[in-house]
């Protein structure tokens, strides 16, 4: 896992680029503590900051250059096929012009690039894994850019008069001096309801987030924009297997998954939380490994549950070497400022992950696995049974127009709450549907109450574009859900936020939940099999006797920290100085923030701390980074 940077532009000179370069490098100390390199053409100045975890020798640092000279790579990220991969290039094949590849290294980095050569483009459809990486040919002057299919590995990038920029953060290409950054208005709203900025927009204008499962070419006549992967479009998989055989290929299928993930050439682990996800992953872990597993668990005692003594039953049951970290709220406290500094894009989650990785890195471990993606692709997350409830209530629309808008003007009424309230919007739509109904399921605010922010222009919008093409047949609705929450919240929020604060501390984190052959196969099922009649009922029954009982039955909990009262008294000037920053920065309606942190305060059921606390990041990223309003 590594850092990655580039600067492609004929206005600037060799010595101006290797600066910028340099430089950006320097920013991305943290996401590669194991060597600084550097790579200058005319054209192009490459940078990589590694972190070692496959083939840690130095004949494997990067840019890495092909033996011939004509190609020169930059690489974040882990080929879990790369040994089947590796051993396919180096056979040549009668009756066709490649030559079988002669490798100087061990590195998935020489796979990647190798890879290329053989099947240009093509390379990515022979992929698994999450990575972003750059590959220049120095004879055609093309430079190849792409992300993974899942889009775990994060890529910014910018491109105008002056060339093209791209780097694993963003904080790089705003820093860098290319030109004079702004903060993106435009998507203030979509921020405010969502916490998040959805690709391929950020909060910097002029700097954009590279989609999953895209690539970039780029040559001084212009850049091209493709889509190599599309997983909405995932053919359905289930009719001719039964419940049975369905759940043995989810059990093969996520065995593979961990099995390709623990390959590595330094000490790993396993976050250990006590739920379904991180127990199936470290239970498989033990099955697979020849190894002890290190197992790491974040407890505190003052909370409204612990799910320290679940996790200590998986450890027990595994035998791993099991780390609970037990953490007062002070704590977490005292690194919440190093936290919010270490934030890449703004966000109004990730300071939970930035603590996790610091304490499992502090134990010497340098990659761990992750159980993110299971409630996405298995039904977890209460917003399952919303969509699924709501298709029941297709026969609202038949009712007038006047008739609705009346119901929710009396849903208003006679229940103050945040679900009564988004339920009373939705009634007011010309079409009461999933592509009305997912958008405001997720969002922090209503349409109403967002308008008294600020403007909400098409404030749906980016949310209402990712579920354009996501098929929604009556019995795969769960799986449109899935799609939704894959292509919305799991990759701009989870995924983005896992990535900066872990690498913050320079641990990599890997999910097998999203292994895009695993993903395809439950995408592909009927709701039939995955109804959320109990929690993550497939994912239970494939794994058969690996979990106990009350491991998998167990009501949802999570990781729970009292920040409700944090923001009223140990926060409480931080957050209001915040407040006061935003406020004045007149991005909002006169008194609207002000307005919203003073019903907080006096508990207003509408505002909880979530709906505040991303709008104080905002201001504290903004001002630290200084950006331009």
């Amino acid at each position: 896992m590594c850092g990655i940077n580039g600067v492609y532009s004929l206005k600037f000179t060799r010595e101006q680029k290797a600066s910028m370069v340099k430089a950006m490098n320097t920013t991305l100390a943290h996401r590669g503590p194991d060597h600084d390199g550097v790579w200058l053409s005319d054209e192009l100045s490459l940078g990589h900051r590694r972190l070692s975890i496959i083939d840690p020798g130095t004949e494997s640092n990067q840019p890495f250059v092909s033996t011939d000279g004509r190609y020169v790579i930059v690489y974040n990220g882990e080929l879990y096929n790369y040994r089947e991969l590796k051993l396919e290039l180096q056979r040549s094949v009668k009756g066709k012009p490649h030559q079988a590849y002669i490798f100087r290294t061990s590195s998935d980095t020489e796979v990647v690039l190798a890879a290329f050569i053989r099947f240009g483009i093509k390379c990515l459809n022979y992929f698994n894994g999450m990575f972003a990486f750059a590959i220049y040919d120095t004879s055609t002057k093309q430079l190849f850019i792409a992300r993974d299919k899942m889009g775990v590995k994060p890529l910014y990038y910018c491109y105008g008069d002056e060339g093209l920029m791209f780097s694993s953060e963003l904080r790089p290409i705003l820093h860098s001096g290319l030109r004079q950054f702004k903060l993106n208005r435009d998507v203030l709203a979509e921020y405010t309801l969502y916490q998040t900025v959805f690709a391929p927009n950020t909060i910097i204008k002029g700097i954009r987030f590279l989609e999953a499962g895209h690539y970039l070419t780029y040559t001084p006549e212009g850049a091209e924009m493709m889509q190599y992967y599309n997983p909405n479009k995932i053919a359905n998989t289930s009719d001719d297997l039964d419940y049975t055989q369905i759940c043995s290929r989810v059990n093969e299928l996520l065995s593979q998954s961990v099995q390709r993930r623990l390959v590595s050439d330094v000490p790993f682990g396993a976050f250990l939380s006590g739920g379904i996800d991180s127990s199936c992953v470290v239970g498989l872990m033990s099955e697979l490994s020849s190894t002890k597993i290190n197992t790491f668990n974040i407890s505190f005692d003052e909370g409204e549950f612990s799910e320290a003594e679940y996790a200590k039953q998986i450890a027990k049951k595994f035998n791993t070497n099991h780390h609970e970290i037990r953490l007062l709220p002070s704590d977490f406290l005292e690194q919440l400022p190093n936290a919010l500094r270490a934030m890449d894009h703004p966000s109004g989650d990730g300071p939970n992950t930035y603590v996790v990785s610091g304490v499992t890195k502090a134990q010497g471990i340098s990659m761990a696995l992750s159980g993110i993606g299971g409630d996405e692709l298995f039904a977890g997350y209460d917003v399952f049974k919303r969509m699924a409830k709501l298709q029941k209530k297709a026969w609202l629309n038949a009712l007038p127009n006047f008739i609705r808008v009346s119901g929710a003007a009396v849903l208003r009424l006679r229940k103050t709450s945040v679900s009564s309230y988004k339920m009373a919007e939705l009634l007011e739509e010309d079409k009461i549907n999933f592509t009305n109904a997912y958008p405001l399921s997720r969002s922090l605010f209503t349409n109403k109450q967002l308008s008294r922010v600020i403007v909400p222009e098409n404030a749906y919008s980016s949310v209402k574009k990712a579920l354009r093409d996501i098929p929604q047949q009556s019995n795969y609705l769960l799986s449109a859900v899935s799609l939704a929450e894959i292509n919305t919240y799991l990759q701009h929020t989870l995924l983005r936020d896992t990535d900066q604060m872990s690498m913050a501390h320079a641990l990599e984190v890997r999910e097998p939940f999203l292994d895009h052959q695993l993903v395809e196969f439950v995408i592909g099922l009927r709701d039939e099999y995955k109804f959320p009649h109990t929690p993550k009922k497939l994912l239970v029954d494939s794994m058969g006797p690996l979990l106990p009982a009350n491991i998998a039955h167990r009501k949802k909990m999570g990781f729970v920290l009292p920040w409700q009262q944090w923001l009223k008294h140990e926060l409480f000037d931080f957050c209001n100085k915040q407040i006061e920053g935003l406020e004045k920065k007149q991005l909002f309606k006169e008194g609207a923030i002000q307005g919203l942190w003073e019903d907080y305060l006096k508990d207003n059921p509408l505002i909880n701390w979530s709906r505040v606390w991303h709008l104080i990041v905002l201001n504290h990223w903004l001002d630290l980074n200084k950006v331009e309003i």
